[in-house]
């Protein structure tokens, strides 16, 4: 199964970083990170790259895409390389799929329209515009399109793809391998949890 993760500048490397540990664990899979022209690119801290080994046209029918999001996704919004590819690979996908705002560019390129879809709970509202139904869900499948929320939920859709494309059993070993066990400290991960006022602060950190 090819599984191709595009790269754009101000990408958040979770994002991306995270459903490619996941596949890339799995037996019969290779990931692989595309851009316009392969090279590095450039995270949203601006300290971390991530280099693509592969171009748009090299790789133009995988069968899984994963966007990822991030705060340079309303630039790559006017991409139509990159928007372009989007909704080229999916005519040929098993699963078109994203994290985050990534869902954002799967809209631009036409294919949320009477979907649902998620996306980080900041802007989750936007996607009507794209003619999406927002669902605050960590990870919503409609069809072949599969959409997770905010950053670290692209974990969760990478296993939950595992599970789908082969079984439950290999996505559990590879979430053993990777000792997938979430225990964090603090009840603060979504806005329905959180402290009163804590948003506005999560927000100044974007």
């Amino acid at each position: 199964m090819r599984v191709a993760i595009p790269l754009y500048p101000r990408f958040t490397a979770l994002d991306a970083v995270g459903p490619y540990t996941v596949m890339a664990f799995a037996p019969g899979c290779t990931v692989t990170f595309v851009a316009a022209e392969p090279g590095p690119v450039l995270d949203d801290r601006g300290t971390l790259s991530l280099a693509a080994t592969a171009s748009y046209a090299d790789l133009p029918d995988p069968d899984v895409v994963i966007v990822p999001g991030g705060p340079g996704t309303g630039d790559a919004l006017s991409d139509p390389d990159l928007v372009g590819w989007i909704a080229r690979a999916h005519e040929h996908t098993r699963w078109t799929t994203s994290v985050c705002s990534g869902s954002f560019l799967l809209g631009k390129a036409g294919l949320l329209g009477g979907r649902r879809a998620t996306s980080h709970w900041a802007i989750l509202d936007q996607l009507a515009k794209f003619g999406a139904q927002p669902v605050s869900e960590r990870v919503v499948t409609d069809g072949r399109i599969v959409t997770a929320a905010g950053v670290s939920s692209g974990i969760d859709m990478a296993l939950a793809l595992l599970a789908r494309a082969f079984d439950e059993t290999t996505a559990q070993a590879v979430q053993l391998v990777i000792e997938y066990d979430p225990q964090p400290p603090f009840d603060a991960g979504s806005p329905k949890t959180a402290p009163a006022g804590l948003a506005e602060r999560a927000l100044s950190l974007l």
